[in-house]
């Protein structure tokens, strides 16, 4: 039952992120994008055109500590995978791109917290 209530919190502090996105002047290219070694939960293109791949991480508490910590440098990885191989099927290898997080702390239904971390990681092999 808990990794359903996990998935339940992970997809609502998807929504409010695109939704955060959207409003800022991003426009949502895919959501929730996998490839065989990695996954992007959002891509974006930004106001200046440059694509780019948004973790979020939701947290309900801090009981584990802010949400931003949980992309580890294995995470960053995986991102990154899931990232070229975006680009490779979009033939978007020309363009700019960065690696944004979103952290948000649900505190119920209607009140949370967002940060978006803008160019939150580099790319680094």
């Amino acid at each position: 039952m808990k990794g359903h209530a996990n998935q339940i919190l992970g997809s609502r502090g998807e929504e409010l992120a695109a939704a955060h996105l959207q409003a800022t002047g991003y426009r949502i290219l895919e959501r929730n994008f996998r490839s065989r070694g990695g996954e992007v939960d959002i891509v974006a293109r930004d106001r200046d055109g440059t694509i780019v791949f948004v973790e979020v991480k939701t947290r309900s508490n801090l009981v584990f500590g802010l949400p931003q910590l949980a992309v580890t440098s294995r995470k960053q990885r995986q991102i990154a995978k899931g990232a070229l191989t975006w680009l490779s099927r979009n033939h978007g290898h020309d363009q700019s791109a960065r690696f944004d997080v979103i952290a948000v702390l649900l505190h119920d239904d209607k009140n949370f917290q967002l940060e978006h971390i803008v160019n939150a990681f580099d790319l680094a092999y």
